[in-house]
């Protein structure tokens, strides 16, 4: 069977089970068709030396290598470059020898990443894929500078067997900042199958909206969302807000909607959830609203779909890859107006969308379904 290598900028990790989770999926979803092992360095402040962390999770082999955090300011740049590519380099000897010669490296999140990936090919004549998640190609972020990096990353991209964004707007982005491929394909992010289990909703007297959230206002745009319902809830009183999340500007939002006289009357905070429990407040819920400034894929548009639930959604992520009118309404960024009378719509006409035809318009998101993808472009190369 074809062994193929995971280069991971984010991934879980023993201080954060969540960073890079939707790298550790692709790793589960593919391993159906190809042995997987995953490389991820982590800079930890808590090790003076190199510590190398071995473990299987289900079929997928995860070497993690946690390095030391370079706290003097003088060298600090250098030093962390420097200890980042050891850390690499160690790594890759344990993959050699517990794993064996990887036949395809897979890069997921540009840039440093990548750069193993490119030597590797250069030296040893194994072909590379990237997979890109990061948001700084958009202009709305721009975060994606410096002269070196910029170079490297062309570089990088230019000699990728593929490169698999996860949305249309991503690959857009990416090729407007100069990041050419003849290879580029929309691979996006997998959403765990129990989202598609179905489960009754049960009967209440006000209608539900819902919103999960990281709380990070700047890219979620939740204060948008919270004046719009201000604004709706003057000229009706039969739905809800329910939003969950935690995050930099939890504090923020509550007190918004408790300037708006909103809190705990007609939107409610719930907390952070874990995956299998968004997965019933989307099913106990009417709708799903997402009116971010910018994403590059929000899996929760796939995870409302898998529940059966419409979305509402600005254009961003994959919005524009999945959202129809069978089952959502795109809406424009940052315009409230246009969102309120949507959401108005949406209260009145939501029981006429087919739930089963909502689900089945996400099931492309399944593990079964983007492994294959994935390994489509393996056999490709």
């Amino acid at each position: 069977m074809k062994k193929v290598l995971f280069f991971a900028a984010w991934y879980p990790n023993r201080y954060d089970a969540m960073a890079g989770l939707f790298v550790r999926k692709h790793a589960e979803a593919v391993s159906k068709y190809v042995d997987v092992c995953v490389l991820f360095p982590y800079a930890d402040e808590n090790v003076y030396d190199f510590d190398v962390e071995i473990k299987k999770n289900g079929s997928v082999t995860e070497i993690c290598v946690y390095y030391p955090f370079v706290k003097n300011r003088y060298c600090k740049t250098l030093s962390k470059a420097i200890n980042y590519f050891r850390a690499f380099n160690k790594g890759y000897k344990e993959v050699v020898e517990y794993f064996g010669k990887p036949d395809v490296t897979h890069t997921h999140v540009l840039t440093r990443a990548g750069v193993f990936s490119f030597f590797l090919w250069k030296t040893k004549k194994i072909p590379y894929v990237i997979t890109e998640q990061w948001s700084r190609y958009f202009s709305v972020k721009a975060s994606y500078k410096g002269f070196f990096r910029k170079r490297i990353t062309e570089l990088i991209v230019k000699h990728a067997s593929a490169v698999l964004p996860v949305s249309s707007l991503l690959e857009k982005a990416m090729k407007e900042n100069s990041l050419h491929n003849d290879n580029y394909h929309v691979i996006g992010n997998v959403v765990d199958d129990f989202f598609y289990d179905y489960q009754e909703k049960q009967k209440r007297d006000l209608k539900r909206i819902l919103h999960v959230s990281c709380f990070d206002d700047n890219a979620k745009n939740i204060s948008g969302i919270l004046r719009a319902i201000h604004k709706l809830s003057d000229e009706r009183f039969d739905f809800e807000l329910i939003v969950v999340g935690v995050g930099p500007d939890y504090e923020k939002i509550v007190k918004e909607a408790r300037n708006l006289e909103l809190l705990d009357t007609v939107v409610y905070f719930v907390g952070e959830k874990t995956p299998e429990q968004v997965s019933e407040w989307m099913k106990q819920s009417d709708f799903f609203v997402l009116f971010s400034n910018f994403e590059t894929f929000a899996t929760v548009i796939p995870e409302s779909l898998a529940c059966g639930r419409p979305v509402i959604t600005s254009n961003v992520g994959i919005s524009q890859n999945c959202i129809t009118e069978k089952n959502g309404k795109i809406v424009p960024c940052g315009d409230e107006h246009v969102l309120c009378e949507t959401i108005n719509w949406m209260l009145n006409h939501f029981q006429e969308y087919d739930e089963s035809e909502i689900r089945n318009s996400a099931r492309k998101f399944c593990f079964s379904e983007i492994g294959s993808q994935i390994n489509s472009i393996y056999e490709q190369i």
